[in-house]
């Protein structure tokens, strides 16, 4: 292991500098072509304001193709997701399924469960609409366990146990404002359908009465107050809805207020106030809709042990992560960056997995000065990471056991995920399997592409600090992965290339 830091080392060492040439040099007409064309696109008057962060190498042939601040720290976005994942790879195996007990508390006579239906949540991502296409399955096929062992009635209440996660329900250093909008919501260690659910709303047929509501994936939570009325569709503004969902602090409501045309339909999202309960509530339902009704009452019961009834386990880690990749799923980032500390010291501590993650990151040839871990999603403008330190975290993805897994996760340019509309119409597409990232004035992208000769290349093209529209940086980004694609440089690469053009040929 100590030799295989050494050569990435070695490759990286003049990353900082002046683009290094310690292996084949490209032709200069495409290797100077290049740098010439990435220069000028970098010193543009638009964006020469702008903090760039670029590395581009060929891991193969050791080289160094283009360079400029790849040490300098920049804040990624989800950029952060490719560290994220690359961790929860290497500690917890692309096999790992998250395991939720439920456990009665109190003994089940004649079908009645005397106490209370404990459920220990330890961090699963996937009850969710995004992971499963309906989030009730999972809890559908808990209650139909319980109904098939005898169970008709729970005399107490559904309850959360244990505190795998002690940190705040959010990450480090993120916007509060952030907290209202799904990408934002909440994570515990019961987390229901990413912390968010769906508000479907249809305008009633007369003017001044109160639309149609009904919540999603839950029917029964949260609970609704509907204060908002159908007007006359008119033009302009009037045209369209016009609603706000705003949770009552006091009663747990969610109130629905505003406007919404004659017939219409739209859907309102609206984060949970507290994760768990949202999680407990529907698993209540799915409970009641098979027959098993829930007093939810404080109930002494006799003393008896404890008793595990059921394990809820989620798909394989190689099936959430493109759940967690493509579509840039920020919860899910946090719950394996938890999950990682809790399977590693049982405690599912923000400290402990930055830690963790650190360790890796070193271990994988990243200079200690070349990253600040606070969350796992990329949420946190405290996130500092190089392209060199991303470069790195690629290689070692590469060279790793489970490259195919995380080559399969990422977007794909001009087919799916966060990179489905870009570079159409151009050798990226298909072929480019970069990581995207966007918060104010921070645009980022990362990943692997295949150039014209079928030899993979790395690269991470960082951007901070710029006015100009977010369009504009992508166009800059996308250019360079396309450029990187067209290069014609070497021979095809061995064990990678192949990955590379069979994963391409499926997209």
């Amino acid at each position: 292991m100590r030799s295989a830091h050494w050569r990435v080392l070695v490759l990286f060492g003049a990353a900082a500098c002046a683009p290094a040439r310690l292996g084949p040099a490209p032709s200069r007409d495409d290797g100077e072509a290049l740098r010439q064309a990435i220069d000028s696109m970098l010193a543009a008057p638009d964006t020469r304001q702008a903090r760039w962060g670029v590395l581009i190498v060929d891991p193969e042939a050791r080289d160094t193709l283009y360079s400029r601040d790849a040490g300098k720290l920049l804040v990624p976005a989800s950029n952060m997701k490719i560290l994220t994942s690359a961790v929860a790879l290497d500690v917890l195996g692309p096999d790992f399924r998250f395991a939720t007990p439920l456990i009665a508390r109190g003994q089940i006579r004649a079908g009645v469960l005397d106490g209370d239906l404990v459920v220990a949540g330890r961090g699963d991502p996937s009850v969710s609409d995004n992971s499963l296409g309906d989030a009730m399955v999972p809890l559908r096929a808990v209650a139909d366990s319980l109904w098939a062992r005898g169970l008709r009635r729970v005399r107490g209440r559904v309850l959360a146990g244990g505190n795998a996660f002690p940190d705040a329900n959010a990450g480090t250093a993120w916007n509060w404002e952030d907290l209202d909008y799904s990408y934002g919501a909440k994570i515990d260690e019961l987390l229901f359908n990413e912390g968010f659910a769906e508000i479907h709303v249809h305008g009633a047929e007369r003017v001044g009465e109160p639309p149609r509501a009904r919540t999603s994936p839950a029917k029964t939570f949260p609970r609704l107050r509907i204060t908002a009325t159908t007007a006359a569709r008119g033009t302009g503004r009037d045209s369209v809805p016009r609603l706000d969902a705003v949770k009552d602090s006091v009663t747990g409501e969610v109130v629905l207020s505003g406007t919404i045309p004659v017939g219409d339909t739209t859907t309102v999202e609206v984060t949970f106030r507290d994760v768990s309960e949202a999680y407990l509530a529907a698993l209540r339902e799915a409970l009641v809709d098979r027959g098993i009704t829930v007093a939810d009452s404080v109930y002494a019961a006799p003393a008896s042990p404890a008793d595990t009834v059921f394990v809820l386990r989620s798909p394989p880690l190689a099936r959430i992560l493109p759940s967690f990749m493509k579509p840039s799923q920020n919860q899910i980032g946090e719950m394996l960056f938890r999950t990682v500390a809790l399977q590693r010291t049982d405690t599912g501590s923000e400290r402990a997995a930055r830690r963790i993650v650190g360790e890796h990151l070193r271990a994988w040839g990243a200079d200690p000065g070349g990253f600040q871990v606070m969350d796992g999603s990329g949420l946190s403008r405290q996130d500092l990471v190089s392209p060199e330190t991303i470069i790195h975290v690629l290689d070692a993805m590469r060279r790793g056991p489970h490259f195919q897994v995380y080559f399969d996760a990422m977007p794909v340019a001009g087919v799916d995920g966060t990179l489905r509309s870009r570079m159409r119409g151009t050798m990226a597409e298909g072929n480019v399997r970069g990581k995207t990232g966007t918060l104010n004035s921070v645009r980022s992208l990362s990943g692997y592409v295949s150039t014209a000769q079928g030899r993979v290349l790395l690269f991470s093209v960082l951007c901070n600090n710029y006015l100009v529209p977010t369009s504009y940086i992508t166009r800059v980004q996308d250019s360079v992965a396309v450029r990187l694609s067209r290069l014609r440089i070497g021979g095809p690469m061995t064990r990678a290339a192949g990955v590379t053009q069979q994963a391409g040929a499926r997209n």
